[in-house]
């Protein structure tokens, strides 16, 4: 496992705070007790934000074919929709919805070239709420397949997630499992697949990004 390639500020900062407040502790807190608390506090806290920016070490089961979950979480919604920002057609909607104690690295869900990638900024509603898809702040990303389909996600920020990170950029030729970015705190993924698509999950399965198939295009 590593650290996210654009977290190391953060964690560095979070570490920073926490040495000010065990020090603060140590220094002027009475009784005891409440010190000790405060500084076990402190370093639990730095120790799950450090595991929270983590990047897994996973073992991809994706192809140009078969489509991999782009995160850890659940499995909250798969319906046919229209996708009318890029793809302009019927599609799947595979959504996975992240929680604070999920790893929070996204993958690439499929093997290809990054055809269309977007970032929109936008509201923070929960994550699983319905308008939270069209209204919150979103990066959209589609990948086209040798084959010739396209797999397209969305990573979209939560009622408190603040930052998504997306590596793509148009003509970006991309492996199924690597990283493609991270998504701050709970937040959601939506995959929309080609309409035809052998749904390989339902609603409630549990996923690990880059581990679990959710579909064969």
């Amino acid at each position: 496992m590593k650290l996210d390639r654009n977290s190391y500020g953060a964690v560095a900062l979070v570490w920073l705070l926490a040495a000010v407040a065990v020090a603060a502790a140590l220094l002027f807190v009475r009784p005891l007790w409440l010190a000790v608390c405060i500084v076990v506090l402190a370093v639990a806290i730095a120790a799950w934000q450090t595991y929270f920016h983590v990047v897994p070490s996973r073992t991809p089961a994706g192809s140009a074919s078969l489509v991999t979950s782009v995160a850890d979480g659940r499995v909250v919604e798969i319906r046919k929709v229209i996708e009318r920002e890029y793809l302009c057609r019927e599609c799947i909607m595979v959504s996975v919805y992240m929680d604070f104690w999920d790893m929070h690295a996204n993958f690439w869900p499929v093997s290809g070239k990054v055809c269309y990638a977007m970032y929109h900024p936008g509201r923070h509603f929960l994550a699983f709420k319905p308008k939270a898809s069209e209204e919150n702040e979103h990066a959209c990303t589609c990948i086209r397949t040798p084959e010739g389909q396209d797999v397209f996600f969305k990573q979209l920020a939560g009622g408190f997630a603040r930052r998504i990170v997306c590596y793509a950029s148009e003509g970006l030729e991309v492996r199924a499992g690597e990283q493609c970015g991270i998504i701050k705190f709970g937040s959601r993924v939506d995959v929309y697949l080609p309409s035809e698509a052998e749904i390989l999950v339902s609603v409630g399965d549990t996923v690990r990004a880059c581990e679990s198939l959710i579909a064969r295009i």
